[in-house]
């Protein structure tokens, strides 16, 4: 548990009116003295580390393995339109220049609509368990519904109201996760989570390639409308199983014990230097968290770093017309495009647990950027076979790792009150998928095999990426400055309780 906040380091003491209270030992080796709740207060130091530590095991369990599948489904039914490319979709839809475009584009409209207003809602009500799983129904429901669109105006309606459904998914994990984990736990959980958008890539070719192989005229269907098919009937059976797995927020669930819950309260408030999270649906205003990120220069700093490194996002659905310009055939091209997200998927996941370990941001997010911007220079730049692949194999990686990064960044930074946190995941997310709907239209036909535009444009974003990073890390700095000087002169003025006592930014 060493990236964990240290519960029991110091021993107990008397607190006001004979109440016990704990020295809190933070990462930083910041003490805080906070009042434990009545069920914990006569634990040893050394019981309540091994409660926690029992505990951050429990929630692993019951919340990352769903929140996982969930996500490989999100995003196997949003990225299944470049399979189905591939099994003859432009062509039986009789789809002109530029309309296959529209259809990826349009996803990321509704996509963007819904983000804010659906995070807001989920943080108002406090209940994922119920909320996730009847929107990922449905959305199952409409990926099925474009397997069988007969005409490109009915594609074009059932993807945007796809993108509609599928925008209360990431956000609304991320604010989920956040409202279990503290700060230093919730990169490498959130890097583990988003390993699932990688897994579908890599799974997405695999199950096309078995379809549009052995389907191709069952039940006088193309193969690329059992790809949606196919894929939104799990969907639908997965959401009915997650309503019996994934969990509320510490504060309304009752899957844990009492004593359990308080400590997991507890924890989030320690990690907040005793600012309460999610207390109650009561507690919540509905749009209070939407105005506080408006009026923070800081998360407008997130906004273009998070933009910069979601800029090359669309290439998902891309991705097999990309590598189908290696030359080799539709199953092979399919196969192809796994052994790039398996990678992105390692490296995400290592990176998030290594920035938990370390407590450290900056670099974890600039060096995986630095990997997709060299990773878009080779794309644009080789004509050979194995310089191109190779572009793929390291552009991925530094995608998928530095955005989720961006995000973790956000989510810590932003951390306190929980409706703030919840609108500026969402906000920041929403706002960057603004580049999918442009970057859809970066990928013809005709700019094969380099697609030196789409490149370029990309790479582009993740220098701006890298350079907002920069700006964000000494501005971070500086506020941690100003925390510490705070707290001197409030020590100096004999205020040792002052709020937010030892608590500083990530950097």
């Amino acid at each position: 548990m060493g990236n964990s906040t240290e519960l029991a380091k110091p021993p107990m003491d008397e607190g006001p009116n004979g109440q016990k209270t704990v020295a809190l030992g933070r990462v930083d080796a910041t003490l805080l003295t906070r009042e434990m709740p009545e069920l914990l207060r006569d634990k040893s130091p050394e019981e309540l580390q091994a409660m926690e530590k029992k505990l951050v095991r429990k929630i692993d369990i019951r919340l990352l393995p769903m929140l996982i599948l969930i996500y490989i489904m999100n995003y196997l039914d949003r990225n299944a339109i470049g399979a189905a490319r591939l099994g003859g979709l432009e062509k039986e839809l009789n789809m002109g220049p530029n309309q296959f475009q529209v259809c990826v584009s349009i996803l990321f409209v509704g996509y963007i609509l819904m983000q804010v207003p659906s995070n807001l809602f989920l943080n108002k009500i406090g209940r994922p368990s119920i909320y996730l799983p009847v929107c990922m129904a449905i959305w199952g429901v409409l990926c099925a519904c474009s397997g069988v669109a007969q005409s490109y105006a009915g594609l074009v309606a059932t993807r945007f109201l796809l993108g509609f459904v599928e925008a209360a998914y990431y956000p609304g994990s991320l604010a989920t996760l956040s409202a279990w984990y503290v700060r230093k736990e919730l990169g490498v959980r959130t890097g583990i989570f988003y390993c699932g958008s990688m897994l579908s890539g890599a799974f997405s070719g695999l199950i096309a390639a078995g379809i549009t192989s052995n389907m191709d005229g069952v039940r006088g269907l193309l193969a690329w409308r059992w790809v949606f098919i196919i894929e939104g009937a799990i969907t639908v059976a997965i959401a009915l199983s997650a309503l019996f797995v994934l969990p509320d927020f510490p504060a309304n669930d009752k899957w844990l014990t009492e004593e359990e819950r308080q400590l997991a309260m507890w924890r989030l408030e320690v990690d907040a230097a005793g600012e309460e999270d999610w207390v109650s649906s009561s507690t919540q205003p509905l749009l209070a968290g939407f105005k506080m990120i408006m009026k923070d220069p800081i998360n407008w700093i997130l906004v273009v770093v998070v933009y910069g490194a979601a800029s090359a996002i669309a290439i998902n659905s891309f991705f097999p017309t990309v590598v189908a310009t290696l030359g080799k055939g539709r199953t092979e091209t399919l196969l192809l495009t796994a052994p790039p997200y398996l990678l992105a998927c390692i490296v995400c996941a290592l990176v998030s647990w290594n920035a938990d370990r370390t407590g450290e941001r900056y670099w974890h997010t600039v060096g995986p950027l630095s990997c997709s911007l060299a990773g878009f220079i080779i794309a644009a730049a080789a004509t050979n076979t194995a310089a191109r692949y190779f572009g793929a194999m390291i552009m991925l990686p530094g995608i998928y790792t530095g955005f989720n990064m961006t995000m973790v960044w956000t989510a810590n930074t932003m951390h306190r009150p929980p409706a703030k946190r919840a609108a500026a995941v969402a906000f920041n997310n929403a706002f960057s998928t603004i580049c999918s709907i442009y970057g859809s239209f970066l990928y013809p036909n005709n700019a094969a095999p380099r697609f030196v535009l789409a490149f370029s444009v990309n790479a582009a974003m993740a220098l701006m990426a890298i350079l907002a990073s920069t700006l964000l890390h000494f501005v971070l700095k500086r506020e941690n400055r100003k925390l510490e000087l705070a707290e001197q002169e409030a020590e100096a003025a004999g205020r040792p309780d002052a709020a937010n006592k030892g608590f500083r930014y990530l950097t």
